[in-house]
């Protein structure tokens, strides 16, 4: 066994990974401390940046989507909660809800999937649904006695992302469902939902006004409502004005 095979065995015992093997013979340094030094602080980027592509993957993104050329000029934002904190992701730091609103192409997934993946690159695991879809996989896992599985994603996860809230209406086992979600979030975890719907018309995908204002009660307690007021950008960017 040659001697960077016998340094990556010994990394693997550790659980150092290869990084250290792959790069100790070509770092240069003036002591061993800083030799020392170099390899460990390359190696915890290494791992950090593993660790958020990780995270990056298990969340689900129908698309990758950051802030860069993301433009704020049309978001009402409330007093408490600043461009800046948004990005910062300090709601999960309080386990707190984001939900917002606007009309189709007011950049609400956008936003919603930068702040995600934003979240991811901070180390927290996150986890997004197109809610009908959700609803669709928790009614199927509850058929198949399968929920436990999700559950146990669920309670690994610092967010939440829910997209198009209230596009589908559904029915009353899913409504249960869903508001098991948002009840197991409840100063657990942070939800965004991004929805075209006021809450007066929450009633009309739900069908249950009882569930309805449960889970609403739940959203904003520790929530903030961030209201899109732009035109479409998918209109006004149309080959087909």
């Amino acid at each position: 066994m040659c001697k960077q095979e016998i340094v990556l065995d010994l990394c693997r015992q550790l659980r150092l990974g290869a990084y250290i093997s792959d790069v100790y013979s070509t770092t240069e340094a003036e002591t061993h401390e800083e030799f020392l030094i170099k390899l460990l602080t390359g190696a915890v980027e290494a791992r950090e940046l593993e660790r958020c592509n990780r995270y990056l993957r298990q969340a689900g993104f129908e698309v990758h989507k950051t802030f860069e050329n993301y433009s704020f000029e049309d978001i009402r934002l409330p007093e408490l909660l600043s461009t800046e904190m948004l990005k910062a992701c300090d709601f999960l730091k309080h386990k707190q809800n984001l939900i917002l609103y606007g009309k189709p192409g007011t950049g609400k997934t956008h936003l919603a999937t930068a702040l995600g993946v934003e979240a991811c690159k901070q180390g927290h695991p996150v986890l997004y649904y197109k809610t009908s879809r959700l609803v669709n996989t928790l009614v199927d896992y509850k058929a198949k006695n399968k929920l436990d599985s999700f559950w146990n994603k669920l309670k690994k996860t610092s967010l939440i992302i829910l997209d198009e809230w209230g596009y589908i209406p559904f029915e009353r086992l899913g409504t249960q469902l869903l508001f098991e979600v948002i009840a197991e979030c409840y100063e657990r975890r942070s939800v965004i939902i991004t929805t075209n719907l006021p809450f007066n018309e929450w009633n009309t995908i739900f069908y249950d006004e009882k569930l309805t204002n449960a889970i609403l009660d739940r959203l904003v307690h520790h929530g903030y409502l961030i209201i899109h007021d732009g035109a479409s950008y998918r209109l006004t960017h149309s080959m087909m004005q």
